[in-house]
This record gives structure tokens, sequence and C-alpha cells, in this order.
């Protein structure tokens, strides 16, 4: 007799709803089964047959931290092409190379942590390489094309499930996991929010991860906005999956709650459904739930509320029908189409800022001096992937227009370091060593990865080792040794020449020099002083058994005096005298000044840099300048002819930065970004009140070095009939125009559409972008345009009302190639919702729904919702609210505070004398509310009302009766 198969459960029954696949897998799980879900490593449920799984696998512009892959221009770049077909190529190829590397390592996850779409608000933010643009339109055009990429193209099954970063209102690494981020009504809906809804809304979203800062006073990993607001813009289930660390945060350093298990659940209730905590380790993130279980503090409810939003991204992944994933057998991994559709992004994103006298693109023969820090490196950054292939400006000049016709000179200090003892710093030699890059083996948390310790450390004998010293800036110094390797420091603490880059998540090869003594007053390349070691943050040290960084305890720090053997302008300067044409390639390493968990503190380029491009420019004026960075300079071109940028643009981005300066490649990137022209031109990097601060090319009102938009080429092109109406009954605005190449080469163009609402009684943008399209056009040759938006894209959040709103009047909308060059213009009139008064005497005043403020901040009314005014430092704040209907009439006035202060009161008409004062008693805590009461003269009509708050106190409302 024949034993019979027993039938599968539901749960692998792939013609049953999704829905009740799950249900039936929920029911056959056990509570501690479930609860152990919720780590970020999910274990395997052998006897159901289930697979572990992890949530997180970076995939910013490649596969990152697994080792070899294909390595796309940094997102920024990405941004700068302005073309969301592209990006959606590029995220096709990254999804399938995570599958094709899965097949051979289980340790690459299908849930891809990608891409970031904070706005890109303050360009000192440390992480500005990973976002797209200043501008939510733009953002959200290329997230959507991204994700969509990454998901594929089948109805049922996800090629990888992509989860948004970081959310919400995150542009500071400057104490990124305790600053708050003031955020008002009206720059919550009309722009950091706005990003993530259009992006979700196409509906490619997996889900999001929340960010380490918070807002309004409250940690974004227990925000009400991850309920109200993400999760009501889809009917699909979205995994919230914690950023690294931030559940411990919310006790550690935030200390927000008392409690891990209170912590914990609090985020799994407000909607974190993945905790990333302890790194591989689960069982303290289990212990925590399972202590709240046994406190009260959560139901299995809420367990399998987060469970099965797991549940529904591995079931869409393919996980449980193996036998119908359309992406199981992805064998595309490096092909030739990828290599190349990596040359082409860097390509596109490439931005012509200047070009005096039609400089470029340079003519065959002509000979190159190509000089600069970068002009012989492709760099990598925090969240690429290893190199398979490499390109540098230098090689590919070489390659382009022949070795005979191209010199090189890196422009680096050459420099010996001579001891106390008269002895010099030395490399040993290293012999029958492998020559291995970092991260070419993959890491689950590259951050664990450890230095070389199989070289020998250096030694002092009387001849020594002429470095290569490069000052990036800030004081931070590398030292090179002759070989190419940079000095690094090891776990065991000595010094090495052991690092192909500078790297890792705490850099090893970064140093300070350190004047010592009355001697040492000549600056950084004075004649004595300590070197410190960053990383380590301890000073070097000679001893016998080699060189090493050690506490002034346990070995005296060495007092060294700087030789300078070639200063790098020198070497600048004799290349650009032989040349006809002088490349400054300049920039930033991504690893240093400016990165994850380190913003900058100024938008000039670094010393050391400007003096090799001022040498250059003295000896030959003939001089362009191609910045490679991940962030906008404050540089001054004004006396060079010439001058590009392009983020570090991968694997490529040496062919691609040569073909463009060949005229291969007509530039056609355009800056996703605002380039401010000094630093007095910025805000705060905490202010994140857009509108009240004039920040992003929405609301600035100075000169900046560079628009929003603006990017050259090596054609012309005209702009023609433009036209624009409304269909208010359907919700529409058409708009059209034509574009004409009035050049002689072929290139690309990108149009842009902005709107601006000139007669709005509210402060709106200066111009707003609507609709953008790149593209392609032959010499002679007109396209016309034509873009159907939606009339939504015309309104504003209205705090009178706390929702959207079309206000009636004019609306002008700019055609042109940047924000700021402008070649058509229309009006349209648009009905609209004309504008009401609050009715404050129904509804109140919430305190945040202000329309101006000075010196305030938004924090948490309470830690689970709820929003409270307070003055910023204990000090005094003013708010305004515009047009408060009294109705027939109020006498007494009521606020609802905590903490300690005074609150003036002050309507319109009563002659600038406050209205009323009130001082409520001190409560106990800042979430101990009190409401106190005033009388009022009699107060009817429409008025505008001002509040002046003074000491460290939250208003929270403010009503009006009688």
């Amino acid at each position: 007799m024949t034993a019979q198969t027993p039938p599968s459960p539901p749960f692998r029954d792939p013609q049953l709803p999704t829905a009740k696949r799950i249900d039936d897998l929920l029911s056959r799980l056990t509570l501690d089964e479930r609860v152990s879900f919720l780590h970020q490593f999910a274990p395997a449920v052998e006897r159901l047959g289930i697979a572990a799984f992890r949530t997180g696998q970076e995939a910013l512009h490649g596969v990152a931290w697994m080792g070899p892959a294909t390595v796309f221009p940094q997102a920024v770049g990405l941004g700068a092409t302005w073309n969301e077909e592209l990006v959606h190529r590029v995220g096709d190829a990254v999804s399938k190379e995570v599958r094709a590397m899965r097949a051979h390592d289980d340790r690459v996850g299908l849930n891809v942590w990608a891409p970031t779409v904070n706005l890109l608000r303050h360009p000192l933010w440390g992480r500005n390489e990973e976002g797209y643009s200043e501008d939510p339109k733009l953002t959200s055009a290329i997230a959507t094309a991204y994700t969509r990429g990454l998901r594929g193209d089948h109805p049922a099954y996800w090629r990888t499930a992509p989860v948004l970063k970081h959310w919400l209102a995150h542009n500071n690494e400057t104490n990124r996991d305790t600053s708050s981020s003031s955020v008002r009504p009206r720059v919550l809906h009309e722009y950091d929010l706005r990003a993530f809804r259009e992006t979700v809304e196409a509906g490619a979203v997996a889900g999001v991860m929340p960010a380490y800062n918070l807002v309004n006073g409250r940690p974004n990993h227990v925000s009400p906005h991850l309920d109200e607001q993400l999760r009501a813009w889809t009917d699909a289930d979205l995994l919230v999956c914690s950023d690294a660390a931030a559940p411990s945060n919310l006790v550690d350093s935030e200390h927000y709650f008392d409690t891990h298990e209170e912590a914990t659940a609090a985020a799994l209730i407000a909607g974190v459904d993945s905790f990333t905590d302890h790194g591989t380790d689960s069982t303290k993130i289990i212990a925590r739930l399972q202590g709240a279980l046994s406190q009260g503090l959560l139901t299995e409810e809420d367990i399998d509320r987060a469970v099965r939003r797991q549940l529904s991204v591995r079931f869409r992944l393919g996980e449980f029908d193996p036998q119908y994933d359309p992406y199981a057998d992805t064998k595309d991994f490096d092909t030739p189409a990828h290599r190349a559709l990596a040359q082409e992004a860097a390509e596109q994103a490439v931005v012509l800022l200047k070009n005096d006298d039609d400089t470029l693109p340079l003519a065959p023969g002509t000979r190159v001096a190509v000089v600069g820090l970068l002009a012989d490196e492709c760099k990598v950054d925090w969240y690429s992937g290893t190199l398979i292939h490499r390109s540098t400006p230098l090689e590919a000049l070489y390659e382009r227009f022949g070795a005979e016709h191209v010199e090189f000179a890196e422009g680096v200090d050459r420099v010996r370091l001579r001891t106390s003892a008269g002895t010099f710093l030395h490399v040993p030699p290293a012999e029958d060593v492998p020559d291995v890059a970092r991260g070419a083996e993959g890491a689950l948390d590259p951050a664990l990865l450890a230095g070389r310790t199989d070289l020998p450390a250096l030694t002092a004998d009387v001849n020594g080792t002429e470095f290569a010293l490069i000052d990036w800036g800030e004081g931070l110094l590398t030292l090179r040794a002759p070989d190419g390797r940079y000095l690094s420091v090891a776990e065991d603490g000595y010094v090495r020449a052991s690092a192909d880059q500078p790297g890792g998540w705490v850099v090893q090869e970064t140093f300070r020099l350190e004047p010592h003594g009355s001697q040492g007053s000549q600056g950084s390349h004075g004649n004595h002083h300590l070197l410190r070691h960053v990383g380590t943050g301890r000073h070097v040290s000679v001893a016998a058994d080699g060189v090493k960084v050690a506490d002034a305890q346990e070995l005296p720090p060495e007092i060294f005096e700087l030789i300078v053997a070639e200063q790098g302008e020198e070497s600048v300067k004799r290349v650009a005298a032989r040349a006809d044409v002088v490349v400054v390639v300049a920039g930033n390493d991504p690893h240093i000044n400016g990165r994850e968990t380190e913003d900058r503190t100024t938008l000039h380029l670094p010393a050391h840099q400007q003096r090799l491009l001022d040498a250059a420019r003295a000896t030959n004026p003939r001089t362009v300048l191609a910045l490679t960075s991940a962030y906008p300079y404050a540089v001054d071109v004004s006396d060079l002819p010439a001058a590009l940028w392009t983020a570090h643009g991968g694997q490529a981005a040496g062919t691609a930065l040569a073909r463009v300066l060949a005229g291969d490649v007509s530039p056609a990137g355009r800056l996703p970004q605002t380039w401010y022209a000094d630093d007095a031109d910025l805000p705060d990097l905490l202010d994140y009140d857009i509108i009240g601060s004039r920040q992003t090319y929405l609301y600035f009102e100075g000169t900046p070095l560079f628009p929003f938009g603006h990017g050259l080429s090596y054609a012309s092109f005209a702009y023609a009939d433009l036209t624009a109406e409304t269909e208010e009954e359907n919700e529409t605005l058409r708009v059209s125009f034509t574009v004409t190449n009035t050049g002689d080469v072929t290139a690309d163009e990108v149009a842009q559409l902005y709107a601006r609402a000139p007669e709005s009684p509210v402060t709106r943008p200066r111009r707003e972008l609507v609709a953008h399209r790149r593209v392609t056009l032959p010499p002679g040759e007109s396209t016309p345009l034509s873009f159907e938006l939606p009339l939504s894209c015309l309104e504003f959040w209205d705090v009178a009302i706390g929702a959207r709103r079309l206000a009636p009047g004019p609306y002008e909308l700019l055609a042109g190639a940047s924000s700021e060059d402008i070649r058509a213009r229309t009006t349209v009139e648009v009905t609209g919702t004309p504008s009401t008064p609050r009715p404050v005497h129904q509804l109140g005043l919430a305190a945040a729904d202000f329309d101006e403020q000075s010196g305030a901040e938004i924090v948490d009314r309470t830690k689970v919702s709820g929003d409270a005014v307070t003055p910023a430092a204990d000090g005094e704040a003013e708010l305004l609210y515009r047009d408060c209907d009294f109705g027939p009439g109020v006498t007494e006035i009521t606020v609802t505070v905590a903490g300690e202060g005074t609150v003036e009161v002050t309507v319109t008409g009563a002659d600038g004398e406050p209205t009323a004062t009130l001082t409520p008693p001190p409560t106990a805590g800042p979430y101990d509310y009190t409401t106190v009461r005033a009388p009022l003269t009699v107060v009817d009509g429409v008025h505008d009302v001002h509040l002046r708050l003074r000491g460290p106190l939250r208003l929270a409302h403010v009503g009006f009766s009688g």
C-alpha cells in the first residue's frame, strides 16, 4: 500500500488570496516564533519548512557591502540626470544583481533598504550623497523610477522589496539621534512628507525606515505619522524597519522612555514591524518584546499585526512559491549591459556649470595637463559595492587623447617625518603579502571589518620614506606610501601602510598634525608637531617594536619635524606650463569630511585643493575645473573659462568625464540642488523651517552661485509656443511648449516647468517644479512637449483648515532650462476655493497651526500624539495667526499649557497692547497640562492674533468663549 503525500498547508497554496495564506501561516506559528520574527534576523521555523529571513540589504546605487558588484553613480548623481527612464533601468539592473548574488550567497537579502528620499535641504548635511534632490517633486520622480526598477515588472511577485529611507525630516548628522527637527505643518505637508507620499502612492514600495532623529520633540520610531500618514496612502501592507540600534536609542541616548520594554512596545504600537538592533543577536529584542507582553504593554494582536506585514513582503518576494518565482533563475551580474548602463548613467550625471568661449569640448590633439587629488582616483562611498571595474579621469584621458598628449600631477605634498632622535618614519618592505581590497569578501556589517595586521608596522631609520600628504580640509590628513598604500591603524595599535583607500565606519587612515612647542607656529606644515590618529584619538609614538598609537601614560608621543620635499602646487605648475589646457580634478573623498555621522562645516573647497587650483590658473589661463564630489561647493569660478560637476560616478566615472571633455557626449546633467555662493547664505543646519528661513530654491531670495536645475550644453535650445489651460471639472492642468535644438550637435535638453502663485496672501514658493522631461534632439529638430498635471500641484497646506487648498487667482507657468533660466511664461486663472477665516470662536487655535513664527520650536504635546509650541532655548517666541473669526464676540480666553512662563495675547485693533496676559502656575512636568482662563474685553469680527511666549512653557491650545 503506497503512503499518500500529506496535503500542503493552505499557506503554500498560490491559488488562495495572500491574506488567507498569511492567516493560515500565522495560526501555525507559536507566540514565541512570532515574536522572534520581529528582529531583523528572523530565524527559520524548520517544522514548517520556513527559511530564515533578514530585513535589510543596502542597494543605494548598486549592491553594497556584499563584495564585488556593479557600482553606479551616487544617488545625488542619479538625481542630477533628471532622467526617470534611465534610473528605472539602473534599479532594474541592481535588483537583478541582488538576485544573482543571492543565488551564490544567501547572506544577500531581498528586502533592499533603498532609495533614500530625504530632501537635500541643507548642503552641509554629511549624507548629501544619498539623496536625489532638494525638491520633493524631482526626488519622488527619481525615487519612484528606482523603486519600480527594484520591484520588477511581474504583476504578483517582486524581484526585491524596496524600503524608503529615512522617515522623516532628517538632514543632520550632528546629534542625529537626539536632535529634534521643528517642522511646521506647511513644511511637513508641502515638503518633507511629499517625497515619501508620491513615491509610496506609485505602488512599488514595500516599506520605510524611520530616521534616528526626533520630529517636533518625538522620536521618529514612535511617530503617529507612520499610521496617520504613511499607511493612509496605500492599501498595501507596508513593512516599517527600524534603523540600526534606534530602538535602544529611545532609552539609552534619547531618554524618551524609562525602560526598553516600554520603548519597544511604543515603537511596535506606533508601527515599527522589524527591529534592527544588536546586530545578528536577536535575544535582547526578543526579551524586551516578551517583557512588554508580560507587563501588559503589548497584546498578541500587536505582535500579529507586525508579523503579518513582514509576511506580506515575504509572500510578494515569492518565498513560499519557489516553483512560480519568475526571478529565481536570474543570473544577470556584471554583464556587458550593466557595464554600459553604469557608463551611460555616469555620462548623464555630468553637469556643465560654465563654458565661456566654447572652451569645451577639447579639440583633438589638445595637450592636456590633468592635475588634482582626484585626477587618478575612482572613489567609492560607504554604500558602494566593491569595484569590479574602475576608471579614473587620468586613465580615461590617456585612452581618449593618447598618453603623448596627457601629463599628470597629483598635487600631493611630498614629505618626510623626522623623529626627535633624528631618524625618519620608514615603511618596511612587505614580501609575499596578498593585495586585498577592503570589503572584497563582503560583510553583513562592514563596520566590523578589521584592519590588516599581516603587514609590517612602520619603523624609524636614517633614510625614512617619502610620503604623499593630502590635506582634505579641517585639519584631516592622509599619508600615503610610495606603493600607494595609506597609513592606517589596526586593532593592535600599530601604524602600517596597509589600506588601499581611506574607508570604514571609523576611518583609520586620517591624522592631524598638532603644533607642539614654541617652534610649532608655522601652521599645519610647521616644523614640530604631534601626530594624532583621528580614529583612535591617540598620538603616534615610536617604540622599539614599531610605530604605534598609544596613550601618553603608556608611551610618550613622538615629536615630529615635517620635512617638505615639494609642495603640491610646484608639480602642478610644471605640467600646467606645458599644456594647452589644464583640467583640475578636485572634490572630496566620500569617507572624509562629510559622510554618515559627520556633517561638513563649510561649503568652501579645502585649502590644499584651492592652492592647486590657484597654481594651475596662475600658470595657464585655460584651466578647467572638474569637481567630483558628493555635495556642492562655494568655489569662485569667475576667473575660469569652464567648470563641471559630477557626483562620484561609480565604476565608469573617469570614462564618463573624459567623454564629456572630449565632446563624445554633450553634457546634460542638471543640478538637483542649489549651489550657494557662501556659507553666509545658509541657515543653521538644524533650522528645518524652509519657509521661515527662506531655504532651497523654493524660497531663497539671494543670488546663488548656480541655481537649482542649472546645467549647460554643447548645443543651444529655444523654447516657444507655451500654452496652458485648466479643466477644473477634471481637476487637470494641461501645459505644452516646443523645444528646438538651435545648436550644431545632437544633445539632450532637460526642459523644466515651474509654477508660482504671484498674488498669494501667504508666503508661497518663488517658483516650484511641477514637471520636467529630458529629451534628445539632433541639430535643427524640434519636439512638442505636453504635460497633463493634476490641479493639486498648485495647492498648499492651509493651516486655517488643516488641509490642502487650491487658492483662487492667477498662476504663472514658467518653462525653461533652470529655475532661474526661464524662456517662456504664461498665466492661467483658477477658480479654486476661497479662504475662510479661522473659526476660533468654535475651535480655538491649535498652537502649532501658526502662520508665522519667530523664536519658536514645535514639541510633542504627549509621547503618543499632538504638538505644542515652546520658545527656543527657553527664551521668547512670537506666533502670528491671521484672519481669526471671533463671531459675534468673545469675552474669555483659555490657554492649555505645561511648564512655567507667561503667554501674552494681542488681538489686532487693540493698539498693540496685550489683550490678555496669562501666567499659569508651574506644572510638574512637560506633559502635565493645565488650562488657565482670563477675561477679555469683547472681541468680535475677524482679527489677527499675536502670541508672545516667555519661559520654558509648552502651549498646546488657545480657546475663546463668551
